[in-house]
Formats: structure tokens, C-alpha cells, sequence
């Protein structure tokens, strides 16, 4: 009686094992099946938009649970069908994020007489207090232009040791994780400062002038994120991208957009700033480069991004040693005055409905208003 009574209590816990593997693989397939078709959608509600920052991790989290369905689970219809969506979701996923790769090189060869330039780009958070490892950052690798974001009032005052050799700055000091500072060895030929959106969110546009005396723009960005946390949907975001890509757009010479962006190179947003700016995106055949959280590696994702016009090529492209912030550096040398048509190819072509759809856009995230952000000073 008593084996009996032991392998009935051995087969019933199998059985609760096996049906609390099935449910669990259901649940998660699920979940990842909702998150992966939720980005389809044009609603720019947080809930929408969030989920196409995780294209990496859905990825790797969808080959593991098919794995394990394999591995565990009865091969019934319902799972050969949740499977073979899962696949499918897998080559969208791995199609689009191919490019980020160096397996999708490039063929681009620099000019042989052109000089080289060197720029960092950092949201340094503004509650970040370590100052000097960021200086040591900056010493170590000498960029001739630097910029960073969430600067406030202490990072203004505490950066004030590099002035000496980073003479040329511009300076927007907010205390709403929105300042940003520019700082650069090369003199600042003409500098705007933009509030496309809100009066809270500022861009800078500087040019500047190689030493082959040819004029560039670079443009530092850092629009706010859609999340639980802070704007509840992208229109701001969505709005101020697009409103540099329309400079841009219009923009005759050499020009250079980095930062914050707050969205990833493979978003709705990032296309379509692609097409109005004309720009190309600077991860192509380079790689993921994924910026934050830096703190948490396998969930980081790729925000800080950088675009170029085709009379730029850039040399070099990668991310930095962690500084106490919750973004990683991204560091570029690029040269000014490439043969243009060699990367003219890489620019992707808009039309008129999404022109129309740009101006839309750029109107939502003018009248968006905001309750998260602490008032400038």
C-alpha cells in the first residue's frame, strides 16, 4: 500500500510538473507573441512604444522558450502552433536587427586628404556625482568636441576644469535632467540653441569649421522617453526628432546628429527621422553598440545614436567604459568631405504621405503637454 501510495504521489507530482511547465511555456509564449506585435501599431502610448526598444532580448527570449517547449513538452497543434509563430517573429526580429551587425559591412573608403575629428557623446545622469571619472574619460581619449546631457548646475560648475583645453562651449544648465552642455577645442563658427517642443527641452546646432577650412554642423539631441516613469506616450519625442530632421533636411553642408535619442535605431521614429533628415544611420554594419542600462547588460538597448549626411564617413564607432551613469559614452571619429555618392545609396527616400505624417507629428509634440518634468531654472 504504501509503494502504491508512493508512486501515485510520484506520478502526480510529474504530472503537476509537467502541466506547470506547460502552462508557464504557454504564458510566456504568449507574453513575448504580444510584445513582439504590439510595436506594429502607430499609437504612441508608452505601452506601444516601449516594447520595440527589446527587439535583442525578445529575440534571445523566444529561442529559449521554443527550446524548452521542445526539450519538455507534448508536440501537440497548439504547440507546433505557437512555435511556428514564434519563428516567425524570430527571422522579423533577426531581419531587421542583421543590419546592426558587422555582418552587413560597408564599403565606404575614407578621403585620403581629409582630416580627423573626434567627438563623445554622454547622458551623464543628472544625479550622478562622479565627476572626476568622467574627467579621466575625457583626458583619456582627448575628443576634440564633447557633449553631455542631464547636465545640471554642479556638472556645469564641476566641467569648468576642462574648460582650459575645451575653451568653446555652449551651455543650456537645466535642473529637469534635461541640460546640456557642449564643449570643444575647435572654435564654434555659429551656434543655435532649439526649443522645438517644449521650452524645457532644448537641441543645440553648432558649426564648426575643419582645419581644411570646410564647414560642418553637429547636432546634440535628447528628447524625452516614453515610459511609465516619464511622458506617458512619444509625442514629444517624436516631435523634437522630426523637427531636426527638417533642419537637417535643408541643411547644405556636412552634418552630424548625436545624442539621446530615446528610441532605437530600428524604430518607426528612427526610419522615418532617416527619410526627412536625409541622414544615415551611423550603426549600419558597425554594430548594436547598446548604450543603457549600463548597469544591467543583457536588458541594454541602443538610445544613444548617431546620424550623418553622406559627405561625412565615419572612421570609428563604439561605446565607453562605464562612468556612473545609466548610459554608456559613445565615442566617433569621423572625417568631413567624403565623395558623396559612394554613400548616397544609404539614404533612405521619403514620400508625401509620411511628409504629411512628419508635420502631424511635429504639431502633436508641440501641443503635448507635460506633468512629469521639474520646472527649468
Amino acid at each position: 500500500m504504501y509503494q502504491d501510495f508512493c508512486k501515485f504521489g510520484h506520478k502526480l507530482a510529474l504530472s503537476l510538473a509537467t502541466l506547470n511547465m506547460k502552462t508557464t511555456f504557454y504564458l510566456f509564449s504568449g507574453l513575448l507573441i504580444f510584445l513582439s506585435v504590439l510595436p506594429f501599431s502607430k499609437n504612441q502610448h508608452w505601452i506601444f512604444r516601449v516594447p520595440e526598444f527589446l527587439k535583442i532580448q525578445l529575440f534571445f527570449f523566444q529561442l529559449a522558450t521554443i527550446v524548452a517547449g521542445f526539450i519538455f513538452l507534448e508536440k501537440n497543434t497548439l504547440f507546433w502552433f505557437v512555435v511556428g509563430v514564434q519563428f516567425l517573429l524570430m527571422i522579423y526580429h533577426l531581419y531587421i536587427l542583421i543590419r546592426y551587425t558587422t555582418f552587413y559591412k560597408k564599403t565606404v573608403m575614407p578621403p585620403a586628404d581629409a582630416d580627423t575629428i573626434s567627438i563623445i557623446s554622454c547622458n551623464i545622469y543628472q544625479f550622478n556625482q562622479d565627476f572626476e571619472r568622467f574627467h579621466q574619460l575625457i583626458r583619456k581619449y582627448q575628443p576634440d568636441i564633447f557633449i553631455t546631457m542631464e547636465s545640471n548646475a554642479a556638472w556645469e560648475m564641476a566641467n569648468r576644469s576642462l574648460e582650459q583645453e575645451y575653451p568653446f562651449t555652449e551651455k543650456i544648465t537645466l535642473e529637469n535632467t534635461y541640460g546640456m552642455h557642449l564643449y570643444s577645442k575647435i572654435p564654434i563658427e555659429n551656434c543655435n540653441v532649439h526649443f522645438f517642443v517644449a521650452d524645457d527641452i532644448p537641441s543645440i546646432e553648432a558649426k564648426f569649421k575643419n582645419t581644411n577650412g570646410r564647414l560642418f554642423t553637429v547636432f546634440a539631441v535628447h528628447p524625452p522617453p516614453p515610459s511609465p516613469t516619464e511622458e506617458s506616450t512619444s509625442k514629444e519625442r517624436d516631435g523634437d526628432l522630426l523637427s531636426v530632421a527638417k533642419i537637417c533636411r535643408k541643411n547644405n553642408i556636412p552634418t552630424l546628429v548625436i545624442g539621446d535619442f530615446n528610441t532605437v535605431a530600428w524604430s518607426d521614429t528612427s526610419i522615418l527621422f532617416r527619410k526627412m533628415s536625409r541622414l544615415i544611420d551611423a550603426r549600419v554594419g558597425r554594430g548594436i553598440l547598446a548604450t543603457f542600462h549600463a548597469k544591467y547588460w543583457f536588458f541594454r538597448v541602443p538610445l544613444d545614436l548617431l546620424f550623418h549626411s553622406p559627405d561625412i564617413f565615419i572612421e570609428k564607432l563604439k561605446t565607453l567604459e562605464y562612468i556612473g551613469s545609466d548610459h554608456l559614452p559613445i565615442y566617433c571619429t569621423f572625417h568631413v568631405d567624403v565623395h558623396r555618392h559612394q554613400q548616397e545609396k544609404e539614404v533612405l527616400h521619403i514620400k508625401k504621405e509620411e511628409i504629411k505624417e512628419v508635420e502631424q507629428l511635429i504639431q502633436e509634440g508641440k501641443e503635448e503637454e507635460s506633468s512629469n518634468r521639474t520646472q527649468a531654472s
